[in-house]
């Protein structure tokens, strides 16, 4: 198997490239297309089957770890196979979900550069991003109401 480091390097430099995808998309009509499909569904089905085999081996190699207590979890991901796929777990729901911010505020027609702002922060911290599209969302939808009145 892959040592855990370069797994980490190869899924960061992958996920960086479909961040930036996304970003890039949102100003491109042309792309809005194909980049959410590879974004919200190739790599993240990429990144579960690596998933799969990296805690796999951080199970088979943690005596102690496990996810029944926060102790079981601190123990688990002292391996580096069992972090990596706690890393690849992130990767793949955050780019989903960031994927999925991208599909529906295109649909929904709101404004570029507010989605573009969710991007960074769905990357980052994944659970804020989401609240921010919701909030742009629900802004933008009373303004649109309030317009048209």
């Amino acid at each position: 198997m892959i040592a855990p480091a370069q797994i980490f390097l190869a899924a960061n430099s992958i996920a960086m490239l479909c961040w930036a995808a996304l970003a890039i998309c949102l100003f491109a009509p042309r792309l809005q297309l194909w980049i959410p499909r590879f974004t919200g569904f190739v790599v993240p089905v990429l990144f579960a089957v690596v998933y799969i085999a990296c805690i796999g081996k951080g199970f088979a190699e943690s005596r102690d770890g496990g996810f029944g207590s926060i102790g079981g979890v601190r123990a688990l991901f002292g391996n580096d196979s069992a972090l990596v796929a706690g890393w690849l777990h992130y990767l793949a729901f955050d780019l989903f979900v960031g994927t999925w911010i991208v599909r529906r505020g295109i649909r929904e027609r709101l404004n570029p550069v507010l989605l573009l702002l969710c991007l960074p922060f769905t990357f980052l911290f994944g659970p804020v991003g989401f609240l921010l599209y919701w909030v742009e969302r629900t802004v933008f939808a009373r303004r649109s109401a309030g317009e048209s009145a």
